[in-house]
């Protein structure tokens, strides 16, 4: 893809015809009530189309496909083997497909659509393929009882799954929840964010032909307090999974509470640490990694390393490498293929982050890099920010800013590091530097996060579990376990 030229890539954005109505029960339809939005492209304010806004009625008409999908339908009463089949088909036509889903996604939020299509894309095929190929390898028990009895232990898929996600990785994180939710033979109503439908309304699309049937892969579009309220409330959703802020994740637990307490797995918000000892193994890459990590995807992560905390000793060095980067990195449009970080998301996501810069020079840290986005008003821009001089209490330091702003913290000694690291509500994630053995093992144990990464920043493969500690939220995404949340253990007790 980095072979096409720019002009191309502008001419195919603008051939794009993208689906637009909801899909419910195998077909594309309008809202109920004829209500829409514009999906707004942030690389330059325009609207790439004008997409229908789910009220409750559409949402109830999604989760009544789902539902008789599940009661009635073929889905999760088809052996396992099937639905890798159909899985398997749905990769290989997303494959096919690649290219227009990859330029979706650059149109919708901002992501460099070599990015769109070397990572996003990447991500979605293989997180398909993989819980295509676990579908039938799942394992029922049969513990050891008495000589009069049998005890069995089934697997059974819970229902109808209700998927919210957010629009920094769209494709991504719809495949980390739909994926292993119909590996197991449940049905979905996927709300996507309402900054990033038209990928997964293509994804639908994709399924349908795929072979899914009717009703079991659903996408209801709209906003967060009608729609994912709708979806949060309604008592014919078993689970709903959703990633997205800390503050909507308190929303679904309230909606499960007042319904018919469903299940809620939350995926949520993170403030995670970086910590470069002065013994890493190599302090350039530790830097370049560092700056990559709050940089990429234009700091619009939940993991992004948006605290550095670095030894006093070796600050200097570590600190003018990520300067240099964040001043050289090229900013500009998506489908440009130069462009090394797009804008963000939205208007109104560019101004939190900005005001946040605001916040940061008026509570006394230095601005080493960053200012005034590039372009005007043409797009939502915010240029590559570094702090230092942050101290612990700073807002920088304390919340989600969700952009490309790293606030940078000094310690002296590796005890002070742990309790820097930990002295926050959140526990996504969290990385060390260090070519100590000892220390990376030690220090790994008392970082309160769901992932720690040493000597690397965004490692790992569908193998391993996703998810966060404290109020980055609970349960899993990616590996074997995430089915668990899909999966309703049923003990059956036979006397023989």
């Amino acid at each position: 893809m980095t072979d096409v030229p720019y002009e191309e890539w502008r001419r195919r954005a603008a051939r794009l015809s993208p689906h637009t109505g909801h899909h419910i029960g195998g077909a594309f339809v309008p809202s109920r009530d004829g209500a829409t939005f514009p999906a707004v492209s942030p690389r330059d304010g325009r609207t790439v189309a004008d997409v229908a806004a789910a009220g409750a009625a559409d949402v109830d008409r999604a989760v009544a496909a789902a539902r008789r999908a599940f009661d009635e339908g073929p889905w999760p009463r088809l052996a396992p083997a099937d639905r890798k089949a159909a899985l398997l088909r749905l990769a290989g036509l997303v494959e096919r497909d690649r290219e227009t889903l990859a330029l979706l996604v650059s149109l919708e939020m901002g992501k460099p659509v070599a990015e769109a299509d070397g990572i996003e894309l990447r991500a979605l095929i293989g997180c398909l393929r993989w819980y295509a190929e676990a579908a039938d390898k799942l394992i029922d028990e049969s513990p050891r009882t008495d000589a009069a009895s049998l005890a069995l232990v089934t697997r059974e898929p819970v229902g109808v799954v209700g998927a919210v996600v957010p629009w920094n990785f769209p494709l991504t994180m719809a495949a980390w929840k739909v994926a292993p939710a119909l590996a197991a033979g449940c049905t979905v109503v996927l709300k996507p964010a309402e900054e990033s439908p038209l990928s997964a309304l293509h994804l639908a699309a994709l399924a349908a032909e795929a072979g899914l049937p009717d009703g079991a892969f659903n996408v209801v579009n709209g906003h967060g307090e009608t729609a994912g309220r709708a979806l949060g409330e309604h008592p014919g959703v078993d689970v709903v999974a959703f990633t997205g802020s800390t503050e909507v994740g308190r929303h679904f637990l309230r909606y499960a509470a007042g319904s018919n307490l469903k299940r809620v797995w939350l995926e949520l918000g993170g403030k995670s640490p970086n910590i470069i000892l002065p013994d890493a193994p190599d302090l350039d890459a530790a830097a370049d990694t560092a700056a990559w990590g709050i940089f990429f995807n234009a700091g619009e992560m939940c993991t992004a390393p948006s605290r550095l905390l670095v030894h006093r000793s070796v600050a200097g060095r570590v600190l003018d490498r990520i300067v240099d980067r964040a001043r050289t990195l090229a900013i500009g449009d998506p489908l440009d293929p130069a462009t090394e970080m797009g804008p963000l998301v939205s208007a109104r996501q560019r101004d939190r982050v900005l005001s946040y810069l605001e916040a940061g020079e008026a509570e006394g840290a230095r601005l080493r890099a960053g200012g005034p986005p590039p372009g005007g008003d043409v797009g939502y821009y915010v240029r590559p920010t570094v702090f230092d001089q942050v101290k612990p209490g700073m807002r920088i330091a304390r919340e989600e800013i969700f952009g490309p702003v790293l606030a940078v913290l000094e310690f002296d000694g590796v005890d002070e590091a742990v309790r820097l690291a930990n002295d926050t509500d959140y526990g996504l994630a969290a990385a060390l530097w260090t070519s100590d053995l000892s220390t990376a093992h030690r220090v790994s144990r008392a970082l309160r996060a769901g992932t720690v990464w040493v000597n690397c920043y965004e490692e790992g493969d569908m193998s391993v579990p996703f998810g966060g500690v404290k109020r980055s939220g609970n349960g899993r995404d990616k590996s074997l376990h995430a089915l668990d949340k899909y999966l309703d253990l049923k003990t059956t007790w036979i006397a023989l």
